[in-house]
């Protein structure tokens, strides 16, 4: 069983090595621009643009033409001075996978360049997926369900822990540990942030919240600020306008208290996994559930109970 955990435990690279190389060739606004902090990397060599190819795993699959016609444009005027990161084809000789800089490679297509200047680079299938989703992760214009998903998959694929990610991308862990709870918000509720709907300020606010959904409609209909949001949620979801009953209960025979369905959130994004706490008012025990959706997942579940959970 540990040998068939091992690889999850961190690649041989290593992830600070592999965000080396994604640093190397970043996707800002402006892609053809060097970073300020370093001096552009010198490409290994210039590959015809037809002789490259897009990575089939790619997890990002949408490139907003409107945002590729203005790179391209930029192209024009002043080239490509970041080279793409590339990896030898397997079982295609001379021909080059996109490990980093789909969009660039794109954009030069538009622009009607014949070549790419690349970094060739040598990664094995895993890490290339591992540099894809940290290449998505670092893009600007990246939504916070997008973005959650991200740290969701490099901890749960390649068993990192959230300290080792803000560590190597340069976040602060509560930054990450926030995100991973808004995966725990119903699927209406995640489809509102991505499609720029809600904000990951009223998302935060609906994470502890009884009916989600509801509040989040609510939100959207009403045009909510993060604030109004957050007393709403607090309020149990009750108009703001409508007077409080007073005398009478604050929660439901079997509702949680915010303070239990707070703990659950933070459980559930230190797991990557649903958690449910049932503790009975009064009581000394209760039960505490982790729901896995894939085998993958149990897997990583027994690592981190079998190790102490952590690397």
């Amino acid at each position: 069983m540990a040998e068939k955990r091992e690889p999850r435990r961190g690649l041989g690279r290593g992830l600070s090595a592999l965000m080396a190389d994604v640093d190397a060739a970043p996707a800002p606004a402006d892609a053809t621009a060097a970073p300020s902090s370093a001096e552009p990397r010198r490409a290994d060599r210039f590959v015809p643009i037809e002789h490259i190819v897009p990575n089939p795993d790619q997890p990002r699959r949408t490139f907003t033409q409107d945002q590729l016609e203005e790179l391209a444009a930029s192209i024009r005027a002043k080239g490509i001075i970041q080279p793409i990161i590339v990896r030898a084809r397997p079982g295609d000789e001379g021909t080059y996978e996109i490990v980093a800089g789909e969009r660039r490679w794109r954009a030069a297509q538009l622009a009607n360049l014949h070549e790419m200047p690349v970094l060739v680079r040598e990664f094995t299938d895993t890490e290339v997926l591992e540099v894809a989703i940290i290449e998505n992760i670092q893009r600007a214009d990246l939504n916070a369900i997008d973005e959650a998903s991200g740290y969701k998959q490099l901890m749960f694929k390649f068993g990192h822990t959230q300290e080792k990610l803000a560590e190597a991308l340069g976040k602060s862990r509560s930054h990450i540990a926030n995100l991973l709870r808004l995966l725990n918000l119903p699927d209406d509720v995640q489809t509102l942030v991505a499609d720029g709907a809600l904000s990951a300020g009223h998302a935060r606010a609906l994470v502890t919240a009884q009916d989600p959904s509801a509040l989040a409609r609510q939100v959207v209909a009403r045009k909510l600020s993060v604030r109004d949001t957050e007393k709403l949620a607090k309020m149990g979801g009750e108009e703001t306008n409508k007077p409080r009953k007073s005398g009478g209960r604050t929660r439901g025979e079997g509702e949680k208290d915010a303070d239990t369905r707070a703990l659950e959130g933070d459980l559930s994004a230190a797991l990557g996994m649903k958690v449910t706490v049932d503790h009975a008012p009064g009581a000394e025990g209760g039960r505490l559930t982790v729901t896995y959706e894939t085998l993958e997942q149990l897997d990583a579940l027994c690592g981190m109970l079998g190790t102490g959970g952590g690397d």
